[in-house]
């Protein structure tokens, strides 16, 4: 290893040391991640059989959010299961460029993998020029998971519901401020989505992150905004927000007197982040059979599924070729909501 490579990995293990501090599951899958899920050796009589090595991981996410502690976790099952070491290696960065251009470059041998999630998709729309083509450099793994937002309003909003806020929003057009998050994000899209869809004209006004966004709700600054569920339910339970509608097809386990948006008056809308396993393309397809397997038997262990659920995250396992036709979809979708709302390509 080179002293650049060294010092890298040296700073990331100080970061996820100083983030796992914390507590919880959180903190335990972030330290799992360092050592990343020491695995028992392969058995005896398939030796040279894949793998043979540690595999990496890469994940266009910072540490300790959903798509890592998801990685995380599927990471340490599947290591098990293969009988390999599956080394995280977070490389956050706009679009998940970073992340996919270097497993995108990788040898097509099964040994660097990536965390895809529903950015992929979108940069391929979002961005004039991205260095690998979404649809032809990755070979699909399996889907891991989805997870959905909430449409949410202040507590002490006028809004008490849905169908409220679109009568006053049809009736007055410009009226609405909708707060979101990086251009390109799910949250941002949601909210264009939802403009599209529902015939309400609002202003969508961009914040530095979810924190501004959920104190612009609670101060009454922004009438609405799309969360993701998950790291927002403990608002919504506390009081301090309200959620009008959930963005799944179907109402949310943990807020079931929540209407989606179809029941609320908002139809053909629905809006779920995703994350799912990917290789470089060329790898070869019983590489991909053994992934693939190493994947639905992560995602469907109790443990794996109690601690995505715990995440607010749907635990999905697929076929590659299910993933390609979920990855196909969701780039021809969201280049028509960025078309329609006139994005500026970046």
């Amino acid at each position: 290893m080179d002293q650049r490579a060294l010092e890298r990995r040296t700073l990331g293990r100080r970061q996820l040391l100083v983030h796992a501090a914390g507590s919880g599951m959180a903190a335990g899958l972030l330290l799992t991640g360092l050592t990343t899920a020491t695995a028992a050796p392969a058995p005896a009589g398939v030796a040279g059989a894949y793998p043979t090595r540690p595999i990496t991981l890469i994940v266009p996410f910072a540490p300790g959010g959903i798509a890592d502690l998801t990685a995380r976790s599927v990471a340490q099952a599947m290591a098990a299961s293969l009988g390999q070491p599956v080394v995280v290696d977070n490389r956050p960065s706009a679009g998940s460029i970073v992340a996919s251009q270097a497993v995108a470059r990788a040898g097509p041998d099964g040994y660097t993998l990536l965390l895809m999630s529903n950015a992929n998709a979108v940069s391929a729309s979002l961005f004039r020029k991205l260095p690998f083509d979404v649809s032809r450099d990755f070979a699909p793994i399996s889907l891991l998971g989805s997870f959905e937002l909430a449409a949410c309003v202040g507590a002490g909003s006028r809004f008490k519901s849905l169908a409220e806020l679109l009568t006053f929003g049809r009736a007055n057009p410009g009226k609405l401020t909708i707060a979101s998050i990086t251009v390109g994000s799910t949250q941002h899209l949601a909210a264009e989505l939802f403009l599209q869809r529902s015939g309400v004209l609002a202003v969508v006004v961009p914040y530095k992150g979810s924190p501004a966004v959920i104190t612009a709700l609670r101060s009454g600054e922004a009438d609405l905004a799309f969360e993701i569920l998950g790291p927002t339910l403990g608002q919504i339970s506390g009081g301090a927000l309200r959620a009008l509608a959930v963005t799944g097809a179907q109402r949310n386990p943990a807020l079931p007197g929540v209407p989606t948006m179809a029941e609320a008056g908002v139809a053909d809308y629905t809006v779920a982040s995703w994350n799912a396993l990917a290789a470089p393309a060329g790898t070869p397809p019983e590489v991909i059979t053994r992934l693939n397997r190493a994947a639905r038997e992560a995602i469907t262990s109790p443990t794996v599924a109690q601690q995505l659920r715990g995440l607010g995250v749907h635990a999905q396992a697929g076929s590659p070729a299910e993933l390609a036709e979920l990855l196909a979809g969701e780039i021809k979708r969201w280049r028509g909501v960025i078309t329609a709302a006139k994005i500026e390509l970046q």
